[in-house]
């Protein structure tokens, strides 16, 4: 409070600072880190949005809050200014606005809140979506767990598409201008979507599938996050960062039930235990991870810590439907199966826990799946100019089938009936094939080009 007074004195005595804050450098990032989760165009809490320029002049309910005049007097300041001893309104969950965005914010308004956004291109919103010219990269696709609808990802939106026939059955815009990882929730209610705007903000949004309505969106971290994955119970969502940490937020508001700093590098993918008591993760610096969730303890490298057992990062894990095993897979191609629990005590050099790794597949494995049975498995690839996709027995890890094409494939989901499989990357296009011989069943770019609805 001190602090807040001295920086309230100032302003009354001292004149402004010849140079106003910048609105897109300095006010609108942060007011997307602490306010666009409630206040942005999938979720305008109030009717107001603050990821914009013109919607914080917009105001609420039709009504500015900014004064230019008596900056101490406008509303949004009022927000998150604490009041005779009582906390800030705003924002509801989270550390209070600081002495010093407070006063970003007084000053900038104080200058009477000028405009300096760039010309970034276009920011779509539910009422205005992306218009496609050409197909855009696909990085991440999933099934709903009754197989009635593949989630697809697109430019700043999730496509959610019926598999019946294919039709486009809805488009969830969010405010990620890159999306990295879409999973349901087990009971298939709820999709969660992640990614953000690179070196600058991560996002988890949590969207009702049902009304197509954006339940909850929060910052984390200042850069994307990656590899999304939800607990058995679907009450935790698991997922990596750029800053070297995993996380789970509770899927009830979104706040942070588990952190964890044990890998060395980003954290790429994450998967359950069968019964949610324990996270495993993967991440650049060529580790597979495991952690207890009620303790948030690091419990065991599961992969070997000799070095070069295993040769570069790993980008993908994926349990198995029925085994206490998962599936991996990184920058040298090759899918490897593991226990998750250790069974004797580890010996330097071992790699126990191994229990199988398949014929290696060209480039790097971006994605994995099981059968619904796990008695396939499936990996897709990219060389950075050509991809693959290939299908294993699991019992005794021989190659079922395998396809080439002239794209990277970063994504890959296996129908919940185990008929069919789908796979997708940098070409825009969606190809399914049978799961048991690899027919091609169909291809179709993900959105007709050039149409918005």
């Amino acid at each position: 409070m001190i602090l807040f007074a001295a920086l309230a004195l100032a302003a009354s005595q001292d004149p402004l600072p010849t140079e106003a804050p910048s609105f897109e450098r300095e006010v609108r990032p942060l007011l997307m880190a602490r306010c666009s989760g409630c206040h942005q165009p999938a979720l305008l809490e109030g009717d107001l949005d603050l990821t914009n320029y013109a919607g914080v002049i917009a105001g609420a309910d039709g009504e500015s809050v900014l004064n230019t005049e008596t900056p101490e007097e406008s509303p949004l300041l009022e927000s998150v200014l604490p009041f005779e001893g009582a906390a800030a309104d705003m924002p509801p969950e989270g550390p209070p606005f600081d002495a010093l965005e407070v006063d970003l914010l007084r000053r900038w308004i104080a200058a009477g809140a000028p405009d300096d956004t760039l010309d970034t291109g276009p920011r779509y919103t539910p009422d205005s979506p992306p218009v496609y010219s050409r197909a855009p990269v696909i990085a991440s696709i999933a099934h709903s767990p009754s197989g009635a609808f593949l989630a697809v990802s697109g430019l700043q939106e999730t496509l959610l598409y019926s598999t019946k026939d294919m039709s486009l059955a809805a488009r969830l815009v969010g405010l990620s201008e890159r999306i990295t990882s879409i999973r349901f929730s087990p009971d298939g209610t709820k999709l969660a979507v992640a990614g953000g705007t690179p070196a600058v903000s991560g996002e988890l949004q949590l969207w009702d599938v049902e009304t197509r309505k954006l339940t909850w969106s929060k910052a984390v971290t200042h850069d994307t996050i990656r590899g999304l994955s939800f607990s058995p119970d679907g009450a935790l969502i698991a997922c990596g960062g750029t800053d070297n940490t995993l996380r789970a937020l509770r899927t009830k508001d979104g706040s942070e039930a588990l952190y964890q700093a044990s890998h060395e590098d980003w954290v790429l993918s994450t998967a359950w235990s069968s019964d949610g008591s324990h996270l495993l993760s993967v991440g650049r610096d060529r580790s597979l991870k495991l952690v207890k969730v009620e303790t948030q303890q690091f419990i065991d490298n599961v992969t070997s810590i000799t070095p070069g057992a295993l040769r570069g990062g790993l980008l993908a894990v994926r349990r198995h439907p029925k085994e206490e095993q998962v599936l991996v897979g990184g920058a040298d191609g090759t899918p490897q199966v593991f226990r998750i629990f250790r069974e004797k005590k580890r010996v330097i050099g071992d790699n126990y826990n191994l229990i199988r790794a398949f014929e290696s597949i060209p480039g790097r494995i971006y994605d994995l799946g099981w059968s619904p049975d796990g008695e396939t498995l499936v990996a897709v690839s990219s060389t950075g100019k050509s991809g693959a996709i290939r299908a294993y027995k699991n019992v005794d890890g021989s190659t079922l089938w395998d396809h080439s094409f002239d794209a990277g494939l970063f994504t890959v989901s296996i129908h919940p009936e185990g008929e069919r499989v789908t796979c997708a990357g940098s070409d825009g296009v969606l190809r399914r094939f049978l799961l048991k011989d690899g027919t091609l069943v169909d291809e179709s770019i993900v959105l007709p080009l050039g149409e918005q609805r």
